[in-house]
């Protein structure tokens, strides 16, 4: 707070200079003294007749002693030291100016600059706590799904550890619901303030407001009673302005990075398009193993053991690439997922991980599509050798990411995944088998031709087989 001595303000020639020619006109003899009675000007044996205040707003900070007449000049003198503190609250008014402008300077650069977010926080941290003084300090943000604050950056003790902090909770927790900076001098009194292991005394806590809504706070604090000014507020506001736009700036950068992570990963299983559904249904999407009903389809080349004696490895890899390109082309192209690749066989999903409406419609579009690309590859040898059969099934699986902490595969697991692989296994060249619930959803929109019942390897009940007729 800007305050006046009147010590100092007589020390002044010019205001001394007044006082005395003031005396010498008016011809009394005056007395100034402070409020503890120590003598400012005059001599103390001189008979006092008068005693007036020497105000500043409303607070006396002398006295003057003498005849009527020097009730003027204490008038004269409070006139004096009201215009002198207006002169200095407008000098600290700019100085804080000065500083604020100077700060938002040196930091945007800085901020502009960095996109990583726990660097960004620091960062205000680290800025905060050199501008205004204080033994600790913490960045925050609210975690919206489960309203609770997860710190970013601290400096000082007061946060390790402390009960965690949620909307309406503790003094933070109460700022985000009013949006308003706050400066408490005396914390423990507060009956908002959750204690830590170290003890504080005075606070300040400023909101990180976006143009979409609060996302967090900073805390500034230290463990000594000092006063945190308005000044000190207003500067923590301004930094907790820009670091705001930071740390939100620095949030879409990662989870861009996220985005293009998962991007890349997804679009070795399926389509580029598939691909940008999933990003959008981002809340219905996960990795994590769940049931879902999906069509599975396996194809596999009859005799490929054989086949593959007739060449060189590296020639029969060449053709294996060509030959899986133009099937995960198809397979794509009908918003399947490739599954895996076992040697020669392709294992591909319909319904995982983006959800498919018609996905046994699907399946059986690929397969009959899978047969004829065959015969349009441009390799005579792959046309004439890569004799495929294909299985199909449905049904209630388990799908997601499964395997170890060091490798994990996105596949499905279950009875119908199983049966998909016993068809093609008895599927002949060319030929296309589907299971019941395959056909039952799909009759009226292929032509099939009835197996029969078919005992299957390691299934106790007997398969209703179907043949797609394509």
């Amino acid at each position: 707070m800007v305050t006046i001595s009147l010590k100092k303000l007589l020390n002044k020639k010019d205001v001394l200079s007044l006082i005395k020619e003031m005396s010498a006109v008016m011809e009394t003899p005056i007395l100034i003294q402070d409020t503890q009675g120590r003598l400012l000007f005059g001599e103390e044996n001189q008979k006092e007749l008068g005693h007036y205040p020497v105000k500043l707003a409303d607070d006396i900070i002398g006295w003057i002693s003498g005849g009527e007449k020097a009730a003027s000049l204490a008038s004269l003198l409070s006139y004096i030291a009201n215009k002198e503190i207006q002169e200095k609250m407008l000098a600290r008014e700019t100085l804080d100016k000065y500083k604020e402008i100077n700060m938002l300077y040196n930091i945007s650069g800085r901020l502009t600059a960095c996109l990583d977010l726990k660097q960004v926080a620091n960062l205000i941290i680290d800025e905060a706590t050199r501008l205004i003084k204080a033994t600790s300090g913490s960045l925050m943000l609210l975690n919206p799904d489960t309203s609770e604050f997860e710190l970013v950056a601290a400096i000082g003790q007061e946060y390790d550890p402390k009960a965690p902090l949620a909307l309406g909770r503790g003094i933070a927790g109460n700022l985000i619901l009013t949006g308003k900076a706050e400066i408490i001098n005396n914390v423990q009194a507060d009956i908002r303030f959750v204690e830590g292991r170290n003890q504080i005394y005075s606070l300040i806590c400023a909101p990180l407001q976006t143009k979409d809504g609060i996302i967090g706070v900073i805390n500034i604090s230290h463990q000594e009673p000092i006063n945190y000014t308005a000044a000190d507020l207003k500067l923590l506001t301004a930094l907790a302005s820009q670091a705001a736009s930071a740390i939100e700036n620095a949030m879409l950068h990662e989870q861009k990075l996220k985005e293009e992570r998962i991007k890349s990963n997804l679009e070795r299983y399926v389509s580029a398009k598939v691909v940008e559904a999933i990003l959008e249904e981002k809340d219905d999407f996960s990795f994590e193993p769940a049931k879902r009903d999906i069509a599975i389809l396996f194809s596999d080349i009859r005799n490929f053991t054989t086949k593959c004696e007739e060449l060189p490895p590296e020639l029969i890899v060449e053709y294996l690439n060509e030959y899986f390109t133009h099937m995960v082309d198809v397979i794509f192209s009908n918003g399947g997922t490739v599954n895996k690749f076992v040697g020669d066989m392709i294992v591909a999903m319909f319904g995982a991980p983006s959800r498919l409406v018609y996905s046994e419609q699907g399946a059986i579009k690929t397969a009959i599509e899978m047969q004829k690309r065959i015969k349009a590859i441009p390799v005579p040898w792959i046309r004439q050798n890569f004799i495929t059969g294909i299985g199909i099934s449905s049904g209630e699986v388990i799908v997601g990411n499964v395997g170890s902490p060091q490798h994990m595969d996105y596949t499905a697991i279950g009875d119908k995944v199983n049966i998909a692989s016993r068809l093609q296994s008895i599927a002949k060249g060319e030929q296309i088998l589907v299971c019941r619930s395959v056909y039952d959803v799909t009759y009226n929109l292929f032509d099939f031709k009835e197996v029969g019942t078919v005992q299957v390897k390691g299934k106790k009940k007997p398969v209703d087989v179907f043949e797609v007729i394509y």
